[in-house]
């Protein structure tokens, strides 16, 4: 499918838009979190002159500039910072992208989004001798942990990336199976003046 001249005006000056609303989600946040460049993330691939970096974050250290007190791995939601760098000379629709967690058993897990977080059956870490989580329910409670503005504030949201632009932001994984030969794999992005879908990306969770 190809735009004419009218057409192509009008997209750039949609992504021109979107992109200021989903490049950076922090912009008004309370709290300011600082992301880097996708290429300075040991995990990132790039494929069509598009990098994108994946960083699982679970321990209280690497979760606390994100998300404050509230560790959402504890509670049985891995957050995977996303980092999309684009260097093509088109914008890049992403509102049709997915996330999927890759175990190295053959599963997977469907990235859940962010407005939905805060009504998951979470697990909490309990104090028992064997160290294992014992799964509880989180009442539908706008006060419960996973409620954190957080959460949704610091989500990828981003439709539209502009050429020479960058987006970043969190997605969310129910999961309590985590592993180092996981992988996060992503689809759907698609160059709107082609019409092109681009290659997947699969990023695995350790290594370079």
């Amino acid at each position: 499918m190809r735009f004419n001249v009218f057409e192509k005006w009008l997209l750039l000056f949609l992504v021109s838009i979107t992109a200021v609303a989903g490049a950076n989600n922090d912009k008004d946040d309370k709290t300011e979190f600082k992301v880097k460049p996708a290429l300075a993330y040991p995990r990132h691939q790039t494929s069509e002159k598009v990098t994108i970096a994946a960083q699982a974050m679970e321990t209280d250290d690497e979760t606390r500039e994100a998300f404050g007190k509230v560790n959402p791995s504890r509670y049985g939601v891995l957050p995977v910072l996303i980092v999309v760098q684009n260097d093509g000379p088109d914008a890049i629709r992403m509102d049709r992208v997915k996330f999927v967690y890759n175990l190295p058993d053959g599963s997977h897990v469907e990235a859940t989004p962010a407005q939905d977080v805060k009504y998951l059956n979470g697990v909490r870490q309990p104090k028992a001798p064997n160290g294992l989580p014992t799964p509880i329910k989180i009442k539908r409670d706008p006060k419960n942990p996973l409620a954190e503005w957080e959460i949704e504030g610091r989500a990828f949201a981003a439709k539209m990336l502009p050429a020479g632009q960058a987006a970043s932001g969190f997605v969310y994984f129910e999961t309590t199976q985590r592993s180092a030969a996981a992988s996060v794999y992503i689809s759907g992005l698609e160059n709107p003046v082609t019409g092109k879908e681009l290659y997947y990306f699969e990023i695995p969770m350790s290594g370079n």
